[in-house]
């Protein structure tokens, strides 16, 4: 008769809970849907689970741990759904990998409305951020920056002059993200990100309704003159 392997309960416990951890933040994800994140409650989503408060504690030992949770688990989701599209577009020139990169952020937020609201909407009351969800936060961001990286170790990049007084934070914030490209390219970079999640923001929370009907192609062609904008091209 074969003995029972040692680590045996402890293997049986520690899927028990990844599960019951799953479960936890599928039902605190259907909150979010109903009721959004600053009605987000760790009784009410131990009470629709059908557990105590206290059981739950044990793994969330607040709402606070438990949004971060749910919000590092949503930038690793776009993150990866973007990395994702990079590694379909390889062997493309940067520009189009910037548009598949740009489609794939649109992609997931249309598929995941409400944990893009999470991450990118307006900020829960009571909540800030700890800094073990920057990590997953600039996936996306240094995603960008690689691709911006290959263009300039390539062919180089356009530049567009920088106003002097603007100067000195380009250089700061290219000295922080990326010493090896130049500040303009950051600046603009920068400017970028920012205006792509405005534009899906824009669309998915209801501002180009009667504005823009084919938003899949106004995207596109936006995403074109974003890459455009940071000094890539399509040719």
């Amino acid at each position: 008769m074969n003995a029972p392997r040692p680590n045996a309960p402890q293997g049986a416990r520690a899927r028990a809970r990844i599960e019951v951890t799953a479960a936890i933040k599928d039902e605190a994800r259907r909150q979010l849907a109903a009721e959004g994140a600053a009605k987000l409650s760790l009784r009410a989503v131990a009470r629709e689970l059908g557990m105590v408060s206290s059981a739950l504690y044990r793994y969330f030992p607040s709402r606070d741990e438990l949004l971060t949770a749910l919000i590092i688990d949503a930038y690793d989701s776009l993150g990866a759904a973007a990395e994702a599209a990079d590694a379909k577009a390889a062997g493309a020139v940067p520009a189009e990998r910037w548009v598949a990169v740009c489609e794939a952020v649109r992609g997931w937020a249309l598929a995941h409305p409400h944990e893009y609201a999470l991450i990118y909407g307006s900020p829960v009351p009571g909540y800030s951020a700890p800094e073990t969800t920057i990590p997953s936060a600039a996936r996306v961001g240094l995603l960008l920056i690689g691709i911006v990286r290959d263009a300039y170790q390539r062919n180089g990049v356009a530049r567009t002059p920088l106003p002097a007084e603007l100067k000195p934070e380009a250089q700061r914030m290219a000295a922080a993200l990326a010493p090896d490209l130049p500040p303009e390219a950051i600046a603009s970079m920068i400017a970028a990100w920012a205006q792509l999640y405005g534009l899906v923001g824009f669309e998915l929370f209801g501002q180009f309704n009667k504005v823009v009907e084919d938003r899949e192609a106004f995207f596109r062609h936006a995403a074109a003159r974003l890459a455009h904008e940071v000094g890539l091209v399509f040719s």
